[in-house]
């Protein structure tokens, strides 16, 4: 039975990309750094990129698409996207380009069972995912800016969760950003705030949930003790088990 892991190389408006691996597949989801940096961010993991089975697409903003072109065709690594992605990267050069529906369900790479997911998200057509292997379920949930209750009922019942918790509404108005970007991230089309991460946890079955990792922070408009208190404030059982992702350096790799 192949067992599924995932680690975060970085998180964060400055860089986005996870490793999820079961058996003999590893996948990449999003790749917003320069093919150097991922590959030391990879060795910090014991990963070598040779390895990587696929890229997957979420959207095609800069933080999340940064590296996909050169990683791709230096390893000659397959990406995978949505339609209206690919749209918005027609001009990339990529070796192998797959297409998949946003709401067309889900299909297998290798080891692992993939389900994409549609999200509220100023892109093109973006997607998260939920990944299975060996009976275990793994969502991946950022770059959203409202709770629909698809999305929501994607993610119920998934043994870990890598979720979005963005901003604090009062830090954000506060903060360096001008109105217009203010309006943009706390929008319904923008990112998921604390509270809003928080209420995500009220509405799913989280009984099963080993994980809960935290990413996507704003390095101006959040803080770690505002995720933990908006979080633990309605799911204080799961504070133990809450991980929170950094910009600058990988995770460690969470086991399932």
């Amino acid at each position: 039975m192949a067992r599924l892991r995932f680690a975060s190389l970085g998180s964060g408006s400055r860089g986005n990309a996870t490793l999820v691996q079961a058996g003999d597949t590893l996948l990449l989801i999003d790749c917003g750094f320069a093919a150097r940096e991922l590959q030391r961010r990879c060795a910090f993991l014991g990963v070598d990129p040779q390895r990587i089975d696929a890229i997957l697409v979420t959207h095609e903003h800069g933080d999340h698409v940064r590296g996909v072109g050169v990683v791709a065709r230096r390893y000659d690594i397959p990406v995978w996207m949505t339609p209206g992605t690919g749209l918005a990267l027609a001009a990339a050069v990529l070796p192998h380009r797959q297409l998949f529906g946003s709401h067309a369900g889900r299909f297998v790479i290798g080891d692992l069972a993939v389900e994409p997911f549609a999200v509220p998200h100023d892109a093109r057509e973006p997607v998260q995912f939920v990944f299975e292997a060996g009976g275990r379920r793994l969502g991946l949930l950022t770059d959203a800016g409202s709770l629909t209750p698809h999305l929501v009922a994607s993610v119920d019942g998934v043994d870990a969760l890598l979720l979005e918790c963005n901003h604090d509404p009062q830090l954000l108005a506060g903060g360096p950003y001008p109105p217009g970007l203010q309006a943009r991230v706390g929008g319904d089309y923008g990112h998921l705030a604390n509270a809003q991460a928080a209420q995500l946890l009220q509405r799913i079955d989280h009984a099963r949930l080993r994980h809960l990792v935290a990413g996507h922070l704003s390095e101006k408009n959040n803080t770690a003790g505002h995720v933990r208190s908006a979080l633990g404030g309605v799911a204080p059982d799961l504070l133990s088990r809450t991980t929170l992702l950094a910009q600058d350096q990988a995770s460690a790799w969470f086991e399932l």
